[in-house]
């Protein structure tokens, strides 16, 4: 039995040198098997073969169930293995993020998921809402990382700038290696490396008057970081034309504020409060005046999360309100605003019950 086993360590050895494949091999083997066994049933006792394989056709038959069940074995472990490596496939950056979620998405949502106010249902409408902001600035910057770190599923962002130097002191969302490259790649780069899940739509360009009614049309939710009032009331125009909230932001030196525009809810539009924009020098750009580098983070993120609550309509927005953060003193207050009959904007706009 043991010059059989010889044998077959031999042939299985010199197969594998010779770059034979495992199925011939096995059948050399088990050719070699079937010639002892059947030796072991044939020859009579004495016969100088069956002397040499074993003398007892007893240990091959043992020998024979053994192999077969470690073969059994083998082939369901390589079943088992086979069907636990099949994944669910990510979807890729430039497909429609449908509402179904993979392994990944549901343990990076996890703290979304668990929160009472947004739970499962919450998280899968953040995944199928479009979200546009208008500018990759201060304000965009922390509103976007945010938004896409949250789960929106689909994020567009327009601005014609390219990135400074000057910028990266607050607008986190930019790298030096970025300087020079417009601001929409980049922050889009930056969104799909933090979450490869979202859709980012970069539009490297001015909003405009031709585009704003066509664009806004194809989003749920506005997002204002704009730092110029010629902009401001183009955005506000088109999203109240077009139905959709309008979350708009503004930053000067220390003190930052936020409200949600959205008169079909019976609150004021951006026009209602400031009717006509300042006189020149009243009002001076962060170029001009200077903001510490964190507001706009700390105004962008609540920018971020009004969006959240108006998506999955957790809490109470800031409609027919602003807050207004005055970081060097430590202030946050709330006042209430109002809407004017007479905005030429708003003021014929069809008023609906408030949300819940």
């Amino acid at each position: 039995m043991l010059l059989v086993l010889c044998l077959a360590a031999l042939l299985w050895g010199l197969g594998a040198l010779m770059g034979v494949a495992r199925g011939p091999r096995m059948g050399l083997v088990a050719g070699l098997f079937g010639a002892a066994l059947l030796a072991q049933l044939v020859l009579s006792d004495g016969h100088p073969i069956r002397e040499a394989t074993g003398q007892s056709p007893a240990l091959w038959l043992l020998l024979g169930g053994f192999a077969a069940l470690a073969a059994l074995y083998g082939r369901g472990v390589a079943m088992l293995r086979k069907r636990a490596a099949v994944k669910v496939p990510e979807p890729e950056p430039d497909q429609k993020p449908s509402g179904a979620f993979t392994e990944t998405e549901l343990g990076r949502y996890a703290r979304h998921i668990v929160l009472r106010e947004i739970g499962g249902p919450g998280q899968k409408r953040m995944k199928q809402a479009r979200v546009l902001v208008i500018g990759a600035g201060g304000l965009g910057a922390p509103a976007m990382q945010y938004l896409a770190a949250a789960g929106v599923g689909t994020i567009g962002v327009i601005d014609d700038d390219e990135v400074e130097n000057a910028n990266l002191q607050r607008q986190v969302i930019h790298r030096d290696a970025d300087i020079g490259m417009p601001k929409v790649f980049s922050a889009q780069a930056a969104m799909q490396a933090q979450n490869p899940a979202v859709d980012v739509q970069p539009y490297h360009r001015r909003l405009t008057e031709d585009i704003a009614a066509d664009l806004f049309t194809d989003y749920d939710v506005i997002l204002d970081g704009t730092d110029n009032f010629e902009t401001r009331y183009l955005a506000n125009a088109a999203a109240v034309a077009a139905r959709k909230p309008l979350v708009s932001g503004a930053l000067a030196q220390w003190e930052g504020q936020l409200s949600v525009f959205d008169p079909g809810w019976d609150g004021p539009c951006y026009r209602c409060v400031f009717p006509e924009a300042p006189a020149p020098g009243l009002a001076p750009s962060c170029a001009e005046a200077g903001v510490i580098g964190p507001l706009p983070g700390v105004i962008g993120t609540m920018m971020a999360v009004e969006t959240i609550k108006l998506i999955t309509g957790a809490g109470a927005v800031l409609r027919g309100q602003m807050l207004i953060y005055d970081a060097l003193y430590g202030e946050t207050r709330t006042i209430g605003l109002k809407r004017r009959d007479a905005c030429p904007v708003c003021g014929d706009i069809a008023r609906r019950a408030p949300a819940a």
